[in-house]
């Protein structure tokens, strides 16, 4: 029986469209065995990495991008500039490969061979510093770059601009809202720049007061969670309110290596070191609660998948 012209176009894929429009709305995983033995407790992944772009952070570059074309900051005789783990960095070079800009960052010189990789793919400059100074010197040479000259440059200062946490609170937010169908009560992500938190819990918190907010930092200053802050040590972001959270989990950077693993092992999930932190975090939060005899939709954030991190010694122990 041959189809009618409803029925093929009904099989037709979507128009096509441009790339940016593909970032945002992504999957909502629910974690079945890594999950096992906690009655009453429901912890999902949101899959960041399937933004375009690879990660959580195609949403903050995107609107600290178009935010400072909106304000006549950012023009095509300026430079991109800022400092970088790798994510946002990789989302800048994508947007202005998109629009026509150049990109120059710096990060630390320990970043994957990966991320550097996928940076001078997409055409952006590297200014690489000192490892044992992390993202922190990475900031303060990025500052030093931009006050040498700053018309040359557009300098988006990622951990300083609202634009970072409004990207959350306009998407990533209301997103987890209607894909646990308002059900949440717990939200849980580690701190960076601290605005996937920021943004998520504040639009959460305004569209069901009774969520949990729940942070997760690495357990020292000296750790291998690239991308995370321990804030109690590090230069504190402009945007991080640290009353907005309820509670916060400290986290080793072992046992984020162990979840990741876990995580491709037990769930299929190829993810990100502080995706691991991240589930490892939602797992002690629901032990916690199981063993107060409380049920808990708890959904934290896959940042990125593990394409960046494969060179680690760590996926073969």
């Amino acid at each position: 029986m041959s189809a009618t012209a409803n029925e093929v176009g009904r099989r037709m894929p979507p128009a096509a469209g441009n790339l940016l429009a593909a970032i945002g709305n992504t999957p909502l995983f629910r974690l079945k065995r890594v999950t096992e033995g906690l009655p009453g407790i429901e912890i999902y992944a949101k899959a960041e990495y399937f933004n375009p772009g690879g990660s959580v952070k195609d949403r903050p570059a995107l609107n600290m991008i178009n935010t400072g074309e909106e304000q006549g900051k950012l023009t095509h005789d300026k430079i991109i500039l800022d400092s970088t783990s790798g994510n946002t960095g990789i989302a800048y070079a994508m947007v202005a490969a998109c629009r026509g800009y150049k990109v120059k960052l710096c990060l630390p010189a320990n970043a994957s061979p990966e991320r550097k990789s996928i940076l001078r793919a997409y055409g952006a400059e590297l200014i690489l510093t000192d490892a044992g100074e992390g993202s922190d010197g990475s900031i303060r040479r990025c500052q030093e770059i931009y006050a040498e000259d700053p018309d040359r440059y557009f300098y988006p200062d990622q951990y300083s601009n609202p634009a970072n946490w409004q990207a959350h609170y306009n998407s990533t937010g209301i997103e987890i809202l209607e894909q646990t169908g308002g059900r949440i009560t717990h939200f849980l992500a580690s701190l960076g720049t601290s605005g996937t938190f920021m943004g998520t819990s504040r639009r959460l918190r305004h569209e069901k007061p009774g969520v949990v907010c729940v942070s997760a930092q690495p357990s020292s200053g000296f750790h291998g969670l690239e991308g995370l802050k321990h804030m109690p040590t590090a230069i504190v972001p402009k945007i991080y309110d640290p009353d907005l959270a309820d509670d916060n989990v400290w986290v080793e950077t072992e046992d984020a290596y162990t979840m990741v693993r876990r995580l491709a092992r037990e769930e299929g999930l190829l993810v990100g070191i502080s995706a691991g932190a991240n589930v490892h975090a939602a797992l002690e939060l629901g032990r916690r609660l199981a063993r107060e005899g409380r049920e808990a939709v708890i959904v934290t954030v896959l940042c990125d998948g593990a394409s960046k991190y494969m060179s680690e010694p760590f996926w073969n122990e």
